[in-house]
């Protein structure tokens, strides 16, 4: 059978792997197994979420309401913008696809950093659109402007804080940038870990509605998955100008979030309480790491996330380190796939991580 040309260039995204592969794999009890591999909250999520969601198990028999009028409401009045300016998709990826689909093609390429999150080349590869990437591991805007200005690309994705290593740039930084940037080429920044970022570090805050007034040229991209502690329920949105949003709903299947994600989502925005906690208690434990790298002598990239990737040096092998792990119970996520011999983990609670340390500290010293 015949398939697109376009899917012979496309890589498979990796997920992080479940703990039902481990078992399967391995034959370790699901009790034994940690995950910190795919950056998710180790608090779970609101339990005024858990309660939400309870209540309307009845109604999963009917169709959401494809208005998202709650959420897109509640969306809205947190950044300060119309609701218009908003549109929900089934994780900020979803919505990345739509832009993606929308701006660029064979003759219009994206730029985008050497080590990034990797489904911005795969949609890039969908619609056969040239992939640009700056030589540097970290974002450095004069770089990506000398590519702009050099191949002018439709889309430019800013990842900050970036998946996977963790680094982030000023805020100040972005907006002086784009200043420059052409009012046709798209500019996404896609803030899935700004809950993380601005609790850092008030420097790297994005400020979306800040953004939108000053540009009509970019998507801010936020998601449920990280901070709120609902991957579970993929919900992720853009919030743009209304050009850009009416653009992409042409693209939006209907019905695309479920009735379940839909209050989850509405709720968890709700509970602050929730997230400051849960965004203090990853740094307190993020020192935690720190430290254990500076004792061991350990190269790691200061992250304004939730977790934290360790850089190694031959004869040290990051494959060999998360597979080790791996067969002891201990998820975390190998790197190579991104051209690096580093290994990322998630931040997770103060056992899973204790466990983490006494695991990884054996390998080091074997």
């Amino acid at each position: 059978m015949q398939f697109n040309s376009t899917l012979e260039s496309i890589k498979t995204y990796e997920a992080g792997k479940p703990i039902e592969l481990v078992v399967r794999e391995f034959g370790i009890a699901p009790e034994a197994i940690v995950k910190l591999a795919s950056n998710e909250n180790p608090y779970g999520c609101s339990l005024h979420v858990s309660q939400a969601v309870e209540h309307i198990l009845s109604k999963m028999a009917r169709y959401p309401d494809d208005s998202m009028y709650k959420l897109k409401a509640s969306l809205a009045k947190r950044y300060g913008v119309d609701a218009g300016k908003v549109i929900i998709g089934s994780g900020s990826d979803q919505v990345i696809e739509f832009a993606v689909h929308a701006k660029a093609g064979p003759s219009r390429p994206v730029l985008m950093s050497a080590v990034t999150f990797a489904m911005y080349e795969i949609y890039a590869k969908h619609v056969g659109a040239p992939v640009l990437r700056t030589t540097s591991r970290h974002h450095d805007l004069e770089e990506f402007y000398a590519l702009y200005q050099a191949h002018k690309p439709s889309i430019i994705f800013i990842c900050t804080p970036n998946n996977p290593i963790g680094d982030a740039i000023d805020a100040a930084s972005l907006f002086t940038f784009m200043e420059k940037i052409d009012s046709d080429t798209l500019v996404i920044v896609d803030g899935a870990y700004m809950e993380y970022g601005r609790a850092r570090d008030a420097a790297k805050a994005l400020d979306a509605q800040s953004l939108i007034k000053h540009f009509d040229n970019v998507l801010y991209l936020g998601t449920f998955s990280k901070a709120y502690g609902l991957g579970g329920m993929r919900v992720g949105y853009g919030i743009a100008s209304e050009p850009i949003i009416e653009a992409l709903y042409k693209l939006r299947p209907p019905f695309n979030i479920t009735t379940l994600s839909l209050e989850a989502a509405t709720v968890a925005l709700e509970d602050e309480a929730f997230i400051e906690q849960s965004v203090a208690s990853n740094f307190s434990e993020m020192a935690r790491y720190e430290a254990f790298a500076k004792e061991r002598g350990l190269e790691y990239i200061e992250s304004y996330t939730n977790f934290i990737t360790f850089c190694f040096e031959a004869p040290m092998n990051g494959t060999k380190i998360a597979q080790t792990l791996l067969s002891k119970g201990m998820i975390v996520r190998d790197l190579a796939s991104y051209g690096l011999n580093s290994i990322r983990v998630t931040i997770g609670t103060p056992s899973e991580n204790d466990r983490f340390f006494e695991l990884f500290d054996h390998l080091l010293k074997e």
